[in-house]
C-alpha cells in the first residue's frame, strides 16, 4: 500500500481502543468507531469535550497512547507524519490562511509541497476558486486581509481540496462567521463534500450545524462518545447528553 494514496480502501479512519493521556490523566477514549468512504461524519459536543483531541489523532499530530487509530489501513504511528498530513485536507476557524502569501499561492501551496508543476497548479488554483464560487482574476492576486471573513473562508475550502485529498478535516470551520454567511457556507460545502465524494470528519459545538452536515453524529462527552447515529436518530435519542443539547439548542 503506497503512503502517497489515502484512496480506496474502506474504512478510510478507524478508531480501535484508542485513548489518549497526559500524565495519566485521560482526555479522550477508548474510542471505537470507523468513517467509511464518503462520509461526513460530524463530532458534536461542547468545549473540552475531546473533539479537536481525536481530529488531531486522525492527522498524527499526536498517537493514542492505548489503543490504535488507522488511516486508510495503516496505523497513525506507522506513516510518516508529513506523507499523511499532505495527504489530508484540512478547514478551519478564521481559514488558517499564510497572510503574507496571495490567494493563489495559499490555494496552491499544497499541490507545490506535493511537487506539482507550476502549469499544474496554476491549472488547478483556477479550478478551485471557480468551485467555491471566487473569481481568479478578482480575488487570485488579492492577500487574506483584503477579503471578507467568507470569502476567506472559501478560500480556505479551495485550498484544503487544491491537492485533491479524499479525506478533510474540519474544526469548526464556521464558527466566527455571521449567521447568514455561515449558513450559506455550510450549504455549499455540504453540497461539495457530497459532489466530490470526499470523506470528512467535522468538529462543531453547534447542533444545528451537525444535523445540517452530518450522515452521522457523535456526541463526545468528557472524552467519551455517549451517543453515536444518523441526524434523524439523533433527533429523536433519549440518550441524556443529547436531549440536553437538543434543550439548549431550540431554546436558545
Amino acid at each position: 500500500m503506497s503512503e502517497e494514496n489515502l484512496a480506496g480502501v474502506e474504512p478510510v479512519v478507524t478508531f480501535a481502543g484508542a485513548s489518549y493521556s497526559i500524565n495519566g490523566r485521560l482526555l479522550v477514549g477508548p474510542l471505537d468507531f470507523a468513517v467509511s468512504r464518503g462520509e461526513t461524519v460530524v463530532f458534536l459536543g461542547e468545549s473540552g469535550s475531546g473533539k479537536t483531541t481525536t481530529l488531531r489523532l486522525i492527522n498524527g499530530l499526536i498517537h493514542p497512547t492505548e489503543g490504535t487509530v488507522s488511516v486508510n489501513g495503516r496505523q497513525t504511528s506507522a506513516w510518516d507524519g508529513v506523507q499523511l498530513r499532505r495527504n489530508i485536507g484540512y478547514v478551519i476557524q478564521e481559514s488558517g490562511l499564510l497572510p503574507h502569501l496571495t490567494v493563489n499561492k495559499n490555494v496552491g501551496l499544497v499541490p507545490k509541497l506535493k511537487g506539482w508543476t507550476p502549469a499544474e497548479i496554476a491549472r488547478r488554483v483556477k479550478e478551485m476558486l471557480e468551485l467555491v464560487g471566487l473569481s481568479p482574476g478578482d480575488f487570485g492576486d488579492r492577500y487574506p486581509h483584503q477579503l471578507s471573513g467568507g470569502q476567506r473562508q472559501r478560500v480556505g475550502v479551495a485550498r484544503a481540496l487544491a491537492a485533491d485529498p479524499p479525506l478533510l478535516l474540519c474544526d469548526e470551520p464556521f464558527g466566527a462567521l455571521d449567521p447568514a454567511t455561515r449558513r450559506a457556507l455550510q450549504r455549499e460545502f455540504k453540497e461539495l463534500a457530497h459532489r466530490l465524494d470526499k470523506t470528512v470528519v467535522f468538529v462543531t459545538h453547534d447542533v444545528r450545524e451537525a444535523l445540517l452536515l452530518g450522515d452521522r453524529v457523535i456526541v463526545l462527552e468528557a472524552g467519551r462518545v455517549r451517543f453515536t447515529g444518523s441526524p434523524q436518530e439523533f433527533s429523536t435519542s433519549d440518550v441524556p447528553a443529547v436531549q440536553a443539547m437538543l434543550g439548549d439548542s431550540w431554546t436558545s
